[in-house]
C-alpha cells in the first residue's frame, strides 16, 4: 500500500466503523470501495471482511444486552450459507465479474425497493437473508439485502442493530475462513486488523452512543439514509 494512501484508509475505517455501530450496518458501503480503489477488488474485498468481522466482534459485546439470537436464527444462519458460497465463487471469478457483481448486487436491491413488501416482509426475509450472504461473499457488500432481511423480522431499535450485528458478524467470519484458506488474506492483513483495534473500540462505542441518542425515529431515519447510499453508489455505477 502507497504510505500516502494511509491516511486515507485509516479515515475510510474509522467513518466505516461508527456508521456501521451507528446503523448496525453500512460499513461495507465505506470500506469496501476504499479498499478495492487501493489494493485491488479481490484483495481489497477480502480485507474489507476481516476488519469488519472483527469490528462486528466489538459491536456484538457493544449490544450484547439487545442480541435477539432465537428470532434472528434463521436469517443468520442463511446469511453464513449464502457467505460461503459466495465467497468460494469469488475465490476463482475474474476480477472484472466480481466488479460486475457490486454493480448487479446494488441494481437488485434497488429494484427490491420499488417494490411494495410491507405484506410479505417476513415470509421474504429467508430469501433475502441467503442473497446477501451470497451477494456480500462474491462482492463484499450485501447491505441493502441484509437490511431489508432483518427489517423484516420487526424488531425495535436496538434489537434491529443486534441482529444486523450477529448477521454481519457470521457472515464476515465464513468469508474470512474461506478467503484465509484461499490465500487471499495474509498475515500481514491480520496485522493490519490487529492495528485497527483501538479504532474499531473507539469508533464502535462512540456509534452506539449516538444510536441510543437519537430514538426510534431518528433511527429509521439513519437506516434509510444508509440504504439510500447503497442505492447512490449503484447508480454512481451505472
Amino acid at each position: 500500500m502507497d504510505p500516502l494512501l494511509l491516511p486515507v484508509v485509516l479515515l475510510a475505517v474509522a467513518a466505516a466503523f461508527v456508521l456501521s455501530a451507528s446503523a448496525g450496518f453500512g460499513g461495507s458501503l465505506i470500506l469496501v470501495p476504499t479498499l478495492a480503489l487501493v489494493l485491488g477488488t479481490k484483495s481489497g474485498v477480502a480485507l474489507a471482511a476481516l476488519l469488519l468481522g472483527a469490528n462486528n466482534l466489538v459491536k456484538v459485546y457493544a449490544y450484547r444486552a439487545t442480541l435477539p439470537f432465537r428470532k434472528a436464527a434463521v436469517v443468520i444462519v442463511l446469511v453464513a450459507a449464502g457467505a460461503f458460497l459466495g465467497s468460494k465463487l469469488l475465490v476463482s471469478a475474474p476480477e472484472q465479474a466480481v466488479t460486475l457483481a457490486v454493480i448487479v448486487g446494488f441494481a437488485v436491491a434497488f429494484l427490491l425497493e420499488t417494490l411494495d413488501l410491507t405484506r410479505w416482509r417476513r415470509a421474504g426475509s429467508p430469501v433475502l437473508a441467503f442473497a446477501a450472504g451470497a451477494t456480500s461473499g462474491f462482492s463484499g457488500t450485501s447491505g441493502p439485502l441484509k437490511g431489508l432481511a432483518v427489517r423484516g423480522l420487526g424488531l425495535d431499535r436496538l434489537h434491529l442493530v443486534g441482529a444486523l450485528s450477529l448477521a454481519s458478524l457470521v457472515g464476515d467470519l465464513t468469508k474470512t475462513a474461506v478467503w484465509t484458506d484461499a490465500a487471499l488474506l495474509t498475515g500481514g492483513d491480520y496485522l493490519v486488523a490487529l492495528a485497527c483495534l483501538p479504532l474499531m473500540f473507539a469508533a464502535t462505542f462512540l456509534g452506539r452512543r449516538f444510536n441510543t441518542r437519537i430514538g426510534e425515529r431518528g433511527y429509521t431515519g439513519l437506516f434509510w439514509t444508509v440504504m439510500l447510499g447503497y442505492t447512490g453508489r449503484l447508480l454512481a455505477g451505472l
